[in-house]
């Protein structure tokens, strides 16, 4: 038996298991192997486990990653794949975010067997979600729809939404697309309405931090437009403090030699909302001044805002 060039990690959901495939492809496209020398390695992770609850309730962010992390760390496999959105601003150490392939479509698909539109359901209709943002944006936008949790992974949520368990609900497209049902979006959210999750869209690649090796040989799947955005994105999560406990969307959008931000932050109840947007030009380091924009209107939101932010558990 060949003995693999890596072990890819990843969680075993089918959303999981069909992007982490396609990093597989490009990797051995790009290193001149065939798919089978890079071995998969599914995980189950402490956010697969939990159906019946918000993530807030049981830990927030991380609950997709430690399984994996403490398998980087333990050798039992050399890369993880993660969607971005997942990771935590702050990493464990001895793990680093080592790339960041090409960015899908960072937007959110609306989804309903009866309406088009958010603003087409009637008052009094249910959308499911158990993102806090989602709830929060929801909210804001119509305070008269009622919001009710919606857990499981991608064909899950779809088959309770045909059940009637929700009137509608929210997916990112980016997930839907790369499942082969980006068909299943009656319309596409505009971020200037609802931005999205930070780093939506987006994969992130993590390695042990001293693995030369592997960290080279990923570096042709690296994207620099996808990662100067993701760093603006997630400096201004990092600034807010944000995890699955607070409701924050923001995206970065880097055209020719500029980039363009928008980011807010909502109460979980919809009532409040700050926002901010920018436009920018970049310069030598263009990373450096993607986070320095991200952790400047961070800081501007988190000042404005207080404490409002912070869910209530309690």
């Amino acid at each position: 038996m060949t003995t693999p060039l890596f072990r890819i990690g990843a969680r075993g959901s089918p959303l999981s298991t069909a992007q982490t495939g396609q990093v597989r492809t490009r990797l051995a496209d790009a290193l001149g192997v065939g798919a089978e020398r890079i071995e998969l390695v599914l995980i189950t992770t402490s956010g697969d486990t939990i159906q019946d609850r918000r993530l807030l309730e049981a830990g927030g962010k991380g609950l997709f990653t430690k399984e994996l992390d403490e398998a980087l760390l333990d050798g039992r496999i050399d890369l993880a794949v993660h969607s971005l959105k997942d990771l935590p601003t702050k990493l464990p150490a001895g793990i680093a975010l080592a790339c960041v392939p090409e960015r899908k479509d960072p937007r959110d698909a609306f989804i309903s067997l009866t309406a088009k539109s958010l603003a087409e359901l009637p008052s009094g209709a249910n959308v499911g979600t158990a993102s806090l943002r989602r709830q929060a944006q929801t909210l804001f936008t119509r305070p008269d729809l009622g919001v009710v949790t919606l857990r499981g992974n991608v064909d899950t949520r779809l088959r309770k939404l045909e059940a009637g368990d929700a009137d509608a609900t929210f997916l990112a497209l980016s997930g839907l697309t790369r499942l082969g049902l980006a068909d299943r979006a009656v319309s596409i959210i505009d971020p200037q309405d609802m931005p999205p999750a930070c780093c939506q869209g987006a994969l992130a690649i993590t390695v042990r931090d001293d693995d030369a090796r592997v960290r080279d040989m990923l570096s042709p799947l690296e994207d620099v437009e996808a990662r100067i955005e993701i760093e603006a994105e997630r400096a201004f999560l990092d600034a807010l403090d944000g995890s699955c406990r607070t409701a924050i969307g923001a995206l970065a959008r880097k055209q020719a030699n500029a980039l363009s931000f928008i980011g807010e932050a909502l109460t979980p109840d919809g009532t409040s909302r700050w926002r901010r947007t920018e436009n920018i030009a970049l310069g030598d380091d263009a990373i450096a001044d993607a986070q320095a924009l991200g952790l400047k209107l961070g800081r501007e939101i988190r000042a404005e805002a207080g404490g409002a932010l912070v869910t209530d558990l309690d």
